[in-house]
């Protein structure tokens, strides 16, 4: 979006107007998409032919004819209770959120609160602090430090801290758990930035195990190669097959295979360049593939498998790396690298994961989080009694 953009819709907001909440068709929803520098993938109109489970619309914020926002809401009904639905907007919507967020929200539970919504759950997507690389190494060598909230953020945004503060007065409840990850998507990510860097500029940003992995790799004859139509079918089934085989290893639930497959032919209709699967063998042998998912100058690292048996050849970094140089030679901002958990207790099992993507460079970061707003609270407490029963 604009300056100009931006400044228009404050305009409004400022002025008392609130712009007008419908759906959309999913065409008027994909050119919207098209209009901005990034939109999460959970917002696209294509997640909603994955998430064939929910019930699903897209819709559209309005100021006068002009279309100037836009999300994606998956309804969840309530078991026994099927005509309320929970009214979810996964790192979304994609609105100003730098304005008068209740003109844009005020309308949003309206419109949803006639529709049979019991609640809304939405993720924004705007941080609210970033730690550099170094400032994590150095938090997780320090015993003092248990968490990335117990260091001064390198850069804290002050839109994200208005954001949270105006979701709590006007009765939001925040529900990102303390360890980052919950039922719904994580707030604290790890991210590369892209912008501007060369590809040698990106690798002295990375630890010299990562660089002497990258390196290994190629020495080796690791081969990546991106999956292709022909082989479109075989390939994804390779990837399963090691994906569950790295679930059966690493104790996580694998989707099947035909949640890979919808994915697959949802996002790919949407966009050819949208979702891209990346193997790489090592004499014949798959031993690791990635899965990159697109939209405009966000890139995202989705989902990843790799075998047990040839892990010295580094597999798992060649697909790392391939990605991240697709993504920036495809003029992205962003290379995610998805969830972390903020702990930084070296005797913390979870501290693994942020060591593995810490050794990336780039930074940690902090977003709102997600939160609720009740709309007929007998029946949201009811859900949540639900909810957390089932958790037990």
């Amino acid at each position: 979006m604009s300056f100009s953009e931006r400044a228009a819709h404050r305009g409004f907001a400022a002025a008392g107007v609130r712009p007008a909440v419908r759906p959309i068709s999913a065409a008027e929803h994909l050119a919207f998409v098209r209009t901005r520098r990034s939109v999460s993938f959970l917002q696209t109109p294509a997640w909603a032919r994955v998430k064939t489970e929910w019930r699903s619309e897209s819709l559209g914020w309005f100021d006068g004819p002009r279309l100037v926002g836009a999300g994606l809401v998956l309804h969840r009904p309530v078991p026994r209770l099927d005509r309320f639905t929970l009214a979810y907007l996964p790192e979304g919507p994609a609105i100003d959120w730098t304005g008068d967020i209740g003109a844009w929200l005020a309308p949003l539970a309206a419109h949803l609160k006639a529709h049979g919504a019991f609640a809304i759950r939405l993720g924004p997507p705007v941080t609210t602090t970033t730690w550099s690389a170094a400032q994590v190494k150095e938090g997780i060598a320090d015993a003092g430090v248990a968490r990335l909230t117990d260091l001064p953020g390198q850069w804290d945004d002050p839109v994200g801290a208005r954001v949270g503060s105006r979701l709590r007065e006007a009765g939001w409840l925040p529900q990102s758990p303390e360890d980052g990850f919950g039922v719904g998507h994580p707030q604290f990510k790890y991210e590369i930035p892209l912008a501007g860097r060369t590809e040698d500029e990106l690798l002295r940003g990375m630890n010299q195990q990562w660089r002497r992995n990258i390196k290994k790799a190629a020495k080796e004859g690791v081969a990546v190669t991106v999956g292709t139509a022909p082989r479109a079918a075989e390939d994804l089934k390779a990837f399963h097959d090691l994906y569950v085989h790295t679930a059966e290893r690493d104790h996580f639930t694998p989707r099947p295979l035909r949640y890979f497959e919808t994915m697959f032919a949802a996002l790919s209709a949407e966009d050819p360049d949208r979702i891209k699967l990346y193997l790489a063998h090592h004499h014949g042998d798959l031993v690791a593939a990635t899965i990159m998912v697109r939209v405009g100058a966000h890139a995202w690292y989705s989902y990843g498998a790799s075998s047990t048996e040839k892990r010295e050849v580094r597999g798992s970094n060649a697909c790392q790396w391939a990605m991240i140089r697709d993504a920036r030679n495809a003029g992205c901002d962003i290379y995610d690298l998805r969830g972390i958990t903020p702990t930084l207790d070296a005797e913390d099992p979870h501290v693994g994961l942020i060591q593995f993507k810490v050794g990336t460079g780039g930074r940690a970061v902090r977003y709102v989080g997600e939160w609720d707003l009740p709309l007929r609270p007998l029946v949201y407490r009811a859900f949540d009694m639900y909810m957390r029963r089932r958790a037990r």
